[in-house]
């Protein structure tokens, strides 16, 4: 069977940090390392280093620091890229992002010769809300995300409730769910790496500790957090809080958790990048509270997962949707005296917790390994139902799990 040459076209990237980028690494990696060929195009970064087993593709963009834009604006019509782009060969074009990435990819697909996937991470609805003001462009930048999702051939989404956000833009097509992984390996911490995490909290063998990671932002649910928490130390229950992650409105929510008379026992350790580390305090938290209802995917519940610690989320949440509650983890309503019961329900029974933790490692818990696997499974049926079908549009008119 032909080993393809697969093109991912992605807005963010490393050095940039966050959970679309490392889907793209993920995929790129081990595409590379275990299937065909993988290329990554993805706009140009200050002090980008692409030491990588893959090519890397990077065209002219432009600084967005000052703008609420996270990441660089790529020049879709970088025509030294888009010819280095079509040197490649590829067999098949996979884009991240509805935006400079997608339209890169059109522009280097001129007649549409090779098929296009686009998967769907992020509640664009959401994003657009808060970066645009004005409803009548709000209007237009839905336009695009949906324009640039109609031209794809297939649509992946990465759970039920993102392709409901992507319905929510006008989007009317198919769509077939694809998880994403988790890059922590269900192997346990190594010792050194305990030793430092215990050096570094300073809290004591037995303790109870509950743990929160991703951006301090507060349309995480970290309000909710704080709030539930307080409730908690009320019912006389002693615990440490640690908070993973940096994000601009960290000050303010250790000034509200300074005002709600949580500091004592919180933790604020910035961002994470070094995973063994990470994993070290995953391994370390007897619970993982993630009442973010924004998250597409929950990549974090599948990373507390892999050490064997169990999360409470919010109903009808994506990150809920691969979690049983009661069984390998809880679900709570979004509110702070839900919140509070669903932890004093979860920290009752301590070996129970334990048991839960296993069966959150057996369960919910899926590697990039397997997750990619699938995905090249699904590129090698589209590359040769494209090729069989002389290029037909939308190949799948399968719908196993399509909300029609």
């Amino acid at each position: 069977m032909k080993k393809l040459t697969v093109g991912l076209f992605n807005d963010s990237f490393p050095p940039s940090i966050d959970g679309v980028a490392n889907t793209v690494l993920n995929y790129a990696r081990i595409i590379h390392d275990k299937y065909g060929k993988s290329i990554v195009v993805t706009p140009r970064y200050k002090n980008a280093v692409d030491n990588y087993s893959f090519p890397v593709i990077r065209y002219m963009s432009l600084p967005t620091e000052k703008t609420r834009i996270r990441y660089p604006a790529g020049n879709p019509f970088a025509i030294g890229a888009i010819r280095e782009i079509k040197k490649q060969n590829l067999d098949l074009i996979h884009v991240h992002s509805p935006f400079t990435a997608a339209y890169i990819a059109r522009n280097s697909n001129m007649r549409h010769r090779l098929p296009v996937v686009m998967t769907y991470h992020t509640k664009f609805d959401d994003d657009i809300a808060f970066t645009v003001k004005s409803k009548s462009l709000r209007k237009v930048a839905a336009s695009i995300v949906v324009n640039n999702f109609n031209y794809a051939d297939e649509v992946w989404t990465v759970s039920h409730g993102c392709a409901a956000s992507l319905r929510a833009l006008g989007y009317q097509g198919d769509y077939r769910v694809m998880v994403n992984g988790a890059d922590i390996t269900l192997d346990p911490a190594s010792d050194e790496v305990m030793r430092k995490v215990q050096a570094d909290t300073g809290f004591n063998s037995g303790e109870l500790v509950f743990m929160y990671c991703g951006r301090m932002q507060w349309y995480k649910g970290i309000k909710i957090i704080l709030d539930a928490l307080v409730k908690v130390k009320a019912a006389g229950v002693r615990f440490r809080m640690i908070f993973v992650g940096g994000g601009f409105e960290l000050n303010e929510i250790k000034d509200y958790t300074r005002k709600v008379g949580l500091m004592n026992q919180t933790l604020f350790t910035g961002a994470i990048y070094d995973r063994a580390l990470l994993k070290g305090y995953f391994t370390r938290a007897d619970l993982f509270l993630f009442p973010s209802t924004y998250d597409t995917a929950g990549l974090v519940v599948m990373e507390a997962a892999a050490c064997r610690t169990p999360s409470v989320l919010i109903k009808n949440s994506c990150a809920s949707e691969i979690v049983t509650d009661g069984r390998n983890g809880f679900v709570s309503e979004e509110n702070a005296d839900a919140f509070s019961a669903a932890i004093l329900g979860a920290i009752n029974d301590r070996s129970a917790l334990a048991q839960m933790g296993e069966r959150a490692a057996e369960e919910v818990y899926l590697s990039w390994d397997d997750s990619v696997a699938n995905a090249y499974k699904r590129y090698e049926e589209i590359y040769y139902e494209w090729n069989s079908f002389g290029g037909m549009r939308r190949m799948s008119v399968m719908k196993p799990d399509n909300d029609s």
